[in-house]
């Protein structure tokens, strides 16, 4: 006769081993929506990035994605579809990234920008990560990983930044930076 597995006073059938299990592999791939950052206060822009405490200060998610360049599930995370006006932020150090006006409907399910809004907020690597070669692009005040940048984008540029929402903290117009957006 097979036992179900007792956990404390609690007895487990294979249906709830099933949903734990699920549970788990869709949070460890960050499929839980996950917006805003444990801590909503930027640091100073002289700060140390290479010693903060990321994993404090960012969501298991944020941080799978910025430190350590993870990809986020298209058309399941947050700004894939935001229409709304402002402006996209690096989650990390709230460096500015991109405007809501270079924002297009790319189709891919992640948010994508036809160009930064300041190009000395981006840095690009080669990336020759999953068998291919793409570009790489990092946040240049924190080193906080983005997305990649595309040839395939409409004009005036040509390029497609496909960036992961759960790098960027977006900040409406009219609200204030220090906010929490969404």
């Amino acid at each position: 006769m097979h036992k179900k597995p007792v956990i404390g006073a609690l007895t487990i059938g294979p249906a709830v081993i099933g949903a734990l299990m699920i549970g788990a592999f869709a949070t460890g791939l960050g499929l839980a929506t996950v917006v805003s950052a444990k801590s909503n206060e930027p640091l100073p822009e002289d700060t140390d990035w290479e010693s903060v405490d990321w994993k404090s200060r960012l969501t298991r998610r944020q941080y799978k994605i910025t430190r350590q360049a993870g990809t986020e599930w298209p058309f399941k995370n947050a700004y894939w579809d935001n229409k709304r006006a402002g402006e996209y932020r690096c989650v990390c150090c709230d460096q500015p990234l991109f405007s809501s006006d270079a924002k297009f409907k790319s189709g891919t399910g992640w948010p994508s920008f036809f160009q930064p809004g300041d190009g000395s907020a981006i840095d690009e690597h080669e990336d020759r990560s999953w068998w291919m070669t793409r570009v790489e692009t990092r946040c240049s005040r924190c080193d906080a990983h983005l997305g990649h940048v595309f040839n395939d984008g409409p004009r005036p540029t040509g390029l497609r930044y496909c960036m992961n929402s759960a790098a960027l903290r977006f900040v409406g117009e009219g609200e204030e930076p220090t906010e929490e957006a969404e």
